[in-house]
């Protein structure tokens, strides 16, 4: 099994309410992209393969980091529809939209519990669908040759952590919020099991000029 580097898109468009509104990356995006590219070139992170889901926000971040590799697009690799489950949310049960950023510590783990449970109808996809297409997925990729690059989303990633440290909503809701930008999460084949040896590192952008770029919404 080979060793995966996931990776989280650049910042995109933070003042969206839709799915389709958020995804596209705003221009200190592209530049976070870029900087994570010049990075791991400089470093010599030696990567033979790169995977993408098949959002815009995804693809751009791909483009954005030129590592020279032709990136294999799975929409398995696609962030949970988090502005869709959150309409629902209110829609059904009277729970409103965060008006402000600290008000996500208290949403993001209720649309989880609530698509979990099964209290939301109609989402675009179960929680357990979520869970099985992303195990299905590392499974393939980790069985490929070499160490692999893979630039999907927060949620997803959040998601594999929890999975790999066999943690609860809680806690995987806590990780998910502190997943930056462009940040790299690495697991390693231990045992049998996946282990986290790298979380939310950034070392592109660890310097006093781009302390700024350190963003997470």
């Amino acid at each position: 099994m080979s060793h995966i580097t996931l990776i989280r898109h650049g910042q995109a468009n933070s003042l969206a309410r839709d799915e389709i509104s958020y995804d596209r990356l705003s221009p200190l995006g592209h530049e976070q992209a870029a900087w994570l590219g010049a990075h791991l070139e400089q470093s010599a992170t030696q990567h033979t393969r790169l995977y993408t889901g098949t959002l815009r926000r995804h693809v751009e971040t791909a483009q954005g980091m030129d590592t020279g590799l032709e990136p294999i697009r799975d929409a398995r690799l696609n962030e949970l529809e988090y502005f869709t489950l959150a309409t629902l949310l209110e829609q059904q049960h009277a729970v409103p939209f965060p008006a402000e950023q600290g008000q996500f510590a208290l949403h993001l783990p209720q649309v989880f519990d609530y698509w979990k449970a099964g209290k939301l109808e109609g989402p675009p996809e179960s929680y357990e669908s979520f869970e099985q297409r992303i195990q299905s997925v590392l499974h393939e990729i980790a069985e490929g040759d070499g160490p692999a690059l893979v630039v999907t989303s927060g949620g997803l990633i959040s998601m594999v952590m929890a999975q790999a440290m066999g943690l609860g909503i809680p806690a995987m809701s806590r990780i998910a919020l502190a997943i930056m930008h462009t940040s790299m999460h690495r697991l390693y084949p231990i045992g049998g099991h996946w282990s986290p040896v790298l979380f939310n590192a950034v070392p592109h952008l660890d310097t006093p000029d781009r302390q700024s770029a350190q963003t997470h919404i």
